[in-house]
C-alpha cells in the first residue's frame, strides 16, 4: 500500500475520531438542560440525541463546503496539513472536556486549520471570506443566544403563562422540551457533523491533487455515524457545568433555550456559517437567566465559559501550527 494512502487513512480515522469525541464533548449542547429539569433521564437524553444528531447531519453539506474549500485553498493542501489541524482540535477538546468546560469543537478544528494553513504558507493564504464568516459566527451566534430567548421568554409569558398555573406550565413544558431537545440535538448534527465531513473533503483534495466542490457520500455518512456513536457515551461533566453550574432551569427555561440556540444554529447550517453550538446553548441558559434576574445567574461559572471560548481560538492557531512543524522535523 502506497504512503499517500496510508496517510489518508490515518487522517481519514483522526477526523472520525474527532468527530466520536465531538459528538460526547458536545452532547451536553442537546440534552444539558432537558438533564437538568429532570424532563429525561441522562440515559434517555443520550439516546435521543444521539438519533437526532445522526439525521441532522445527513441534512446538508454547506458548512462542510465552507470547512473544505473557504479556509485554506484546497491548492494548498496536504495530508500532513490536515492531520496537524485535527490532532491540535482534539488535545484541545479533550483538555476542555477533562476540565468540564464548554469550549468550541468548531472552533477548535478551524482555528487548527488556519494555524497549520499558516505553518505551509504564511498568513497570506488564509482565505478572509471563510475565516471573516467564522467570526462572524463567533461573535453574533451567542449574542442571538443570549438575547433571542428573552425575547421568547417574554413572549411566552405574555401570551401563555400569566393565564397558566405554576403546576400547568411545568406539565405543559416537560412535554414540550422533550421536543425542544431533539429539534435542539438535530440543529447540532446539522452544523457540527459537517465540520469532519469539510476535513476529510479536504484531505482527500490533497491525496488527489484536485480539488473537490463536493462531499462525497461515504464521507456523509461515516461522519454522521461517528457523532451519533460518540453522542452516544456521553459527557457527564460538561453535562454538570451546562445544566447545573449556570443557573436553576424548569422544563419552560429549558424549552426557551433549547429552541432558541436551535433556531439560530440551523440557519446558520443552511447558510454554510459555522457556528459553535456550545457558544450558543450556554448564552442562551444565561439568557433565559437573565429573566429571573441578573443574580439568579452564577456569573462565576459564566465567565470560565467565556473565558474557554477566547482562549480556543488563539491557543489552536498555536497549536496548529506547533504540530505541523513537528510533523515535518519528524518526517511522519
Amino acid at each position: 500500500m502506497e504512503p499517500a494512502l496510508i496517510g489518508l487513512i490515518v487522517i481519514v480515522a483522526l477526523a472520525l475520531a474527532f468527530d466520536y469525541i465531538n459528538g460526547f464533548h458536545d452532547t451536553a449542547n442537546a440534552i444539558a438542560t432537558s438533564v437538568a429539569t429532570r424532563v429525561l433521564t441522562p440515559a434517555q437524553a443520550i439516546a435521543m440525541a444521539a438519533v437526532f444528531n445522526v439525521v441532522g447531519a445527513l441534512t446538508g453539506t454547506a458548512v462542510a463546503k465552507t470547512i473544505a474549500s473557504d479556509i485554506v485553498p484546497q491548492n494548498f493542501a496536504t495530508l500532513e496539513l490536515v492531520g496537524a489541524a485535527i490532532t491540535s482540535a482534539i488535545i484541545w477538546n479533550l483538555y476542555t472536556w477533562w476540565k468540564g468546560l464548554p469550549s468550541s469543537s468548531s472552533h477548535a478544528l478551524i482555528f487548527s486549520l488556519v494555524g497549520a494553513g499558516v505553518a505551509v504558507g504564511g498568513w497570506g493564504i488564509i482565505i478572509p471570506k471563510g475565516v471573516q464568516k467564522t467570526v462572524a459566527g463567533l461573535f453574533t451566534s451567542p449574542v442571538l443566544g443570549f438575547v433571542i430567548p428573552i425575547l421568547l421568554m417574554v413572549l411566552l409569558s405574555w401570551l401563555v403563562l400569566r393565564w397558566m398555573r405554576p403546576r400547568v406550565v411545568t406539565r405543559t413544558f416537560r412535554w414540550a422540551q422533550i421536543f425542544s431537545a431533539a429539534f435542539m440535538a438535530f440543529s447540532h448534527g446539522s452544523n457540527d457533523a459537517q465540520k469532519t465531513m469539510g476535513i476529510i473533503t479536504f484531505a482527500l483534495s490533497a491525496y488527489a491533487g484536485t480539488q473537490y466542490d463536493h462531499v462525497p457520500l461515504w464521507v456523509i455518512l461515516s461522519a454522521a455515524t461517528a457523532m451519533g456513536l460518540g453522542t452516544a457515551t456521553g459527557g457527564w461533566r460538561i453535562i454538570k457545568t451546562m445544566g447545573f453550574k449556570v443557573v436553576d432551569l424548569k422544563p419552560v427555561d429549558g424549552f426557551v433555550a433549547e429552541t432558541g440556540a436551535a433556531i439560530i444554529i440551523e440557519t446558520a447550517s443552511r447558510l454554510g456559517i459555522p457556528v459553535s453550538t456550545t457558544h450558543t446553548i450556554s448564552s442562551a441558559i444565561m439568557g433565559v437567566g437573565t429573566t429571573k434576574g441578573f443574580k439568579k445567574v452564577k456569573w462565576q461559572v459564566a465567565g470560565r465559559i467565556v473565558t474557554a471560548w477566547f482562549t480556543t481560538i488563539p491557543t489552536c492557531i498555536a497549536l496548529g501550527w506547533a504540530i505541523h512543524k513537528l510533523i515535518l522535523a519528524l518526517g511522519v
